[in-house]
């Protein structure tokens, strides 16, 4: 099949029965999570977030005890770390550990599609009841959107809502290593009294066992990988590398996971450098949704990683551009 015939459309009731973690993270759990012995912080982001899952402590009762009271536990936690430390499969560990079943788990896009499917009205009483919001990859590169996420999110928290939520680095924060809480709470302004911030130290985990560049065949080659998995009854989508690009210019990121739906494994034939950087945020936002399904990739043309310019990579969302580098060398490694 091919990815550029696909026009996939998603209703309200589609975007939020979607709110969960993705298929890589459908068993995501504390035990699962190995925190590096070498940076301590790991570990004690778990112990934290196991003590988060269990909700607040009820206070004993007493003179005394109440004049000795312990601060209130805070509704939300910020996951504050680089890529590749796994902030999103503790974010998906907390969210399978909650025992409600109000609970929603989805990237800042993905909940920004849901306002704009619904209304900021809807959005409201879709969302008002739920125990725990997780958000990953919260925006903090867009105001309005932003603004607008803080307001629902302040209105959640007033009906007994707990946050857990990631955040992306904004524009003009260079460095792979660069944490990004104090962004995060300035941008959130009102909301930032909410959060306990775990800062998660740690190097990319896709790095330690994947270095090198992403693979890349010649036509020939793909062509004959894509028959074989056919015949073999894998569901392959082919595309040439500007007809994909392009075609996603016409699909809403938050439509993604509905254009790799029942895919097994992607190939692409002609990949080059990309002179856009509006194509080449898409791309960040694709490779994101097929690095959740865990697809493989094969591809022909320039390895995939070296899609972004060096003023791209120099540039404002210089760290959406490594992540997404690390995937595609992760993901060209599966095949």
């Amino acid at each position: 099949m091919h990815l550029t015939d696909r026009r996939p459309e998603m209703s309200a009731e589609d975007l939020a029965s979607n709110l969960v973690p993705p298929p890589q993270f459908a068993h995501a759990s504390f035990d699962s999570y190995r925190p590096d012995p070498d940076y301590p912080s790991q570990q004690a982001a778990v112990d934290y977030l196991r003590s988060f899952s269990a909700g607040p402590k009820p206070q004993k009762g007493g003179f005394f005890s109440r004049r000795r009271k312990e601060p209130e536990a805070k509704p939300g936690v910020y996951l504050d770390g680089g890529f590749g430390v796994g902030k999103t499969h503790l974010l998906a560990a907390l969210w399978h550990a909650e025992p409600g079943t109000r609970k929603y788990f989805g990237t800042f896009i993905e909940y920004t599609a849901l306002v704009g499917a619904l209304g900021y009205a809807g959005a409201v009483k879709l969302l008002t009841g739920s125990t725990l919001i997780c958000i990953d990859e919260f925006e903090l590169d867009d105001p309005g959107d932003t603004m607008m996420m803080t307001r629902l999110l302040t209105e959640l928290v007033s009906s007994g809502t707990r946050l857990a939520a990631t955040s992306n680095t904004p524009p003009n924060a260079l460095g792979e290593g660069r944490f990004a809480a104090q962004d995060f709470l300035r941008e959130i302004h009102s909301l930032s009294s909410q959060f306990e911030t775990l800062r998660i130290d740690g190097t990319d985990y896709r790095r330690r066992s994947v270095e090198g560049h992403a693979r890349a065949l010649d036509d020939d080659a793909v062509r004959e990988r894509v028959d074989a998995a056919a015949a073999s009854g894998t569901v392959v989508s082919l595309d040439g590398f500007d007809d994909l690009i392009a075609h996603l210019a016409h699909v809403h990121p938050s439509r993604f996971v509905k254009l790799i739906e029942g895919a097994e494994l992607i190939a692409v034939q002609g990949v080059r450098v990309l002179d856009s950087q509006a194509a080449a945020l898409r791309l960040v936002a694709f490779i994101d949704r097929v690095y959740d399904a865990q697809l493989p990739v094969v591809a022909s043309g320039i390895p995939l990683d070296e899609v972004f310019t060096d003023e791209m990579l120099n540039g404002g969302f210089r760290k959406k551009y490594l992540r997404a580098m690390s995937r595609m060398i992760a993901l060209t490694e599966q095949q």
